[in-house]
């Protein structure tokens, strides 16, 4: 984790990510709101944080366009490191992800 104006870099290593919330916004985005734990040997959230979840939003297609961390459901001043992201991309990623998406956007139950 990056804070806004701080030159101390943390690093999350994150597990057992799960979709709390999956959405079509404005009929060209995806909204997709993660919690996950971290793992053993992890960095630990910064202690101003409440409650720290990503969410990643990718195009109707499951592309990734951006990643942006939370903190109770709203942006923060804190961004994730490019390893942080690519956790987390590498689980949108997945099929089983990638499915999801694609149901939720041809209005299937998800």
């Amino acid at each position: 984790m990056i804070k806004y104006g701080s030159d101390t870099i943390t690093e999350l290593k994150l597990t057992s990510l799960v979709p709390v919330r999956i959405e079509v916004r404005s009929d060209q985005w995806v909204d997709i709101e993660l919690r996950f734990d971290l793992a053993a040997g992890s960095a630990e959230i910064p202690s101003d944080l409440i409650d720290l979840t990503a969410l990643v939003i990718t195009n109707l297609e499951g592309m990734i366009v951006q990643v942006v961390p939370q903190d109770e459901g709203i942006d923060c001043e804190y961004q994730f490191t490019f390893k942080e992201k690519e956790q987390l991309s590498k689980f949108i990623q997945t099929h089983a992800m990638q499915d999801r998406i694609a149901q939720l956007v041809s209005g299937q139950e998800v």
